[in-house]
């Protein structure tokens, strides 16, 4: 019988392993990588930031809803970049734009003050291929992915992004 326990409680671990790994949008999934532009030109990935908490966010200069967001997503990034998280070390935010022109989507950045290191788009407006990838069809909408890139809840914004963030810090 014992045995019997024993076998069971490694197929179903390796069961949660399993879909702890797969790709997908859903909570619980893997997130799939992106890999784009920064404002200066240089490639990056999502996949560079792991070992953080990661705010993954869908906006674009454009968009007034999003430009309301951005002080709390700014508040959030200096309170808890440097903290430490049950299941990472610190947090930063990887912004993917949707904007059409390189000048409205910099001339943003700067004047929202957003100072983390990651921004990409493709400058395709709603048909960015980093959006399709997400399913995104509004913003801003955005997802929090663990060390590993596994996405811990989504779509959080003013005091729901910083109490995700409590919930996980230690």
């Amino acid at each position: 019988m014992k045995k019997l326990v024993f076998i069971a409680a490694i197929f179903f671990a390796g069961i949660i392993s399993t879909q702890a790994q797969e790709v997908g949008i859903d909570i619980g999934k893997k997130a799939p990588d992106l890999i784009g532009n920064d404002p200066n030109g240089q490639t990056i990935k999502l996949s560079d930031t792991r070992g953080h908490v990661v705010l993954l966010d869908f906006w674009a200069g454009w968009c007034g809803p999003c430009r309301r967001e951005n002080p709390n997503v700014v508040n959030a990034y200096n309170k808890y970049k440097d903290q430490k998280f049950q299941n990472g070390n610190g947090f930063v935010v990887f912004n993917v734009s949707l904007d059409r022109t390189a000048e409205q989507w910099k001339s943003a950045i700067q004047q929202d003050k957003l100072d983390w290191p990651y921004h990409i788009s493709d400058l395709k407006w709603w048909q960015s291929k980093h959006a399709a990838i997400y399913g995104i069809r509004s913003i801003p909408s955005n997802f929090l992915l663990d060390e590993n890139g596994v996405i811990l809840a989504k779509n959080l914004r003013g005091p729901a992004l910083e109490a995700a963030l409590q919930k996980y810090a230690k």
